[in-house]
């Protein structure tokens, strides 16, 4: 008997019903995966890809005799792993592409977007070394360049802090935020602003 008579393809309802079973695990698991994405957009797209992912591999494993429902844990992590590296269900993430996470992975550097207006608060370098008309254009180089490296020297609470920081965030947002004193924050912005001024040299 061929395999394909021992293991009959299982119908559409068949297929829909039990990935629908999974789907909510598969969801939660992609959020939790996710959470450290600080955009919503390229959240909510990591989340749809690791979706459209475990379907896939989902008809594929029924199709060869597997039940995912067995090891539904795994099967949720395999997939928003699979999504998280840049691998897309149709095309995989360009390593030539700078806003692409293939590429920011590999090549160490990360994207983040600018306020549109100056919040004003004080200690924001990423504003002012990037609008301040005094500064030069390959001062503006360097830092475009050496921000991403200062961040990832950081812990990773202290480094989303400081990219709150510099996109704007006063101190008592960033105190209900991470869950800290308002006093606790200032002090981490002198801080912060102390490693800066150390990875530069400025100060030993």
């Amino acid at each position: 008997m061929s395999d394909t008579l021992a293991n009959p393809a299982p119908s559409a309802e068949r297929l829909h019903a039990g990935f629908l079973v999974l789907l909510p695990r598969i969801v939660t698991h992609a959020r939790i995966y996710f959470r450290d994405v600080r955009c919503p957009g390229r959240r909510d797209d990591l989340i749809a890809e690791t979706i459209g992912v475990a379907w896939r591999w989902y008809v594929r494993a029924l199709s060869a005799g597997k039940d995912p429902a067995d090891f539904p844990a795994a099967f949720a992590f395999k997939a928003a792993s699979h999504a998280r590296v840049g691998r897309r269900l149709c095309r995989a993430d360009s390593a030539q592409d700078a806003l692409s996470g293939t590429a920011q992975r590999r090549h160490d550097f990360t994207v983040q977007r600018l306020p549109e207006v100056e919040s004003g608060v004080e200690g924001n370098q990423a504003i002012d070394a990037l609008a301040d008309p005094r500064t030069s254009p390959p001062e503006r180089a360097a830092f475009r360049v050496d921000y991403p490296r200062w961040l990832s020297r950081l812990p990773q609470r202290d480094r989303l802090i400081a990219e709150d920081m510099a996109m704007g965030e006063g101190t008592k947002d960033l105190a209900l935020k991470y869950r800290l004193s308002q006093a606790r924050i200032s002090q981490l912005r002198r801080e912060l602003h102390g490693d800066w001024r150390r990875f530069h040299g400025e100060i030993e």
